[in-house]
């Protein structure tokens, strides 16, 4: 049985056997997991809920006295490092009065962006839903959309101005889904309706998501269910970096509505990612349905890189 780590990439070039997992995994099918790698998945586990247990009890005792606990923040921020991200912040991000606009590879974005600068985050109201996850991200203010609720965009937009004055930060995936690290969709603006007109003194902020070359094995892409993805990433053996980039901030005021907003900040995101990644953009190989794309290649074309 194959582990779900990338063991023995590093250094030594491209492994045929885990890229073909990785395939495999993109078009639904389930990762086999050595029994090494279910130790990792279980120490992994027991580590979260350790951290629940700790920071899940202060957060409602702070509450008792105050508003805007950070256990939720430092909660996260131990998440993102037990299930294997090492963070390095690059630039200095905004702590106030910010719309932050990054594009999306994992989950872990989550717990890594929200634990480096204690932002909330826009999701889909699906999640919501989610045993325990829906839960974790309610104590971290998350403010839920249906894309499909047209008749409610207004209360939608009322609920990201009111997430803005009371979180001072929030952050949106305007993608709309996770890709591979390699490629960046285009952006759907209604969510950045918010910023027509822009709330006073409020700056929209661009950030990177830069996992490197492991982007291809992190990313979950694909017909990949949630739990097989979750699986594959907390059986990898060691750590890996995530550069969270935080780009040079604009004033949403210098442009003409949130197609404007959007492009601009597209724009300084695939310029970063680019640079980071050494070569240009891919296209994205995946149809994605909910959000309309239509990919331009089967899930095996892309050629991976090597993995670190």
């Amino acid at each position: 049985m194959t582990d779900g780590s990338l063991e023995g990439y590093a250094g030594c070039g491209r492994d045929a056997a885990q890229w073909d997992l990785r395939v495999a995994a993109a078009r639904g099918e389930t990762t086999p997991i050595s029994p090494a790698g279910w130790l990792r998945i279980a120490a992994r586990t027991l580590a979260l809920a350790v951290l629940m247990l700790v920071f899940v009890p202060l957060h409602y005792a702070f509450r008792l006295f105050a508003y805007g606990s950070p256990f939720p923040m430092l909660f996260l921020r131990y998440a993102a490092r037990v299930s294997g991200a090492r963070v390095e912040v690059v630039g200095t991000h905004l702590k106030r009065d910010v719309f932050y606009v990054a594009n999306h590879v994992s989950w872990i974005d989550i717990l890594s962006l929200a634990g480096a600068s204690g932002t909330a985050f826009v999701a889909k109201a699906e999640l919501a839903q989610a045993p325990l996850v829906g839960w974790l991200a309610s104590l971290n203010r998350t403010v839920f959309v249906k894309r499909e609720h047209r008749m409610g965009v207004a209360e939608q937009i009322n609920a990201l101005k009111e997430a803005l004055a009371d979180n001072w930060s929030v952050t949106v995936f305007p993608e709309g889904t996770t890709t591979d690290g390699q490629s960046l969709l285009p952006f759907k603006t209604s969510m950045l309706s918010v910023l027509e007109p822009p709330p006073p003194g409020v700056l929209v902020q661009p950030v990177l998501l830069d996992y490197g070359a492991v982007a291809e094995w992190i990313g979950w892409i694909g017909e990949e269910g949630g739990l097989n993805n979750a699986k594959r990433v907390l059986a990898r053996k060691g750590s890996f970096r995530l550069r969270i980039h935080f780009l040079e901030p604009f004033s949403p005021e210098d442009f003409r509505g949130r197609k404007a907003i959007s492009l601009e900040a597209r724009r300084r995101i695939e310029e970063a990612l680019c640079d980071a990644l050494g070569k240009p953009l891919r296209d994205f190989a995946h149809d994605v349905p909910p959000i309309r794309y239509q990919g331009q290649g089967k899930a095996a074309t892309p050629a991976p890189e090597p993995f670190q």
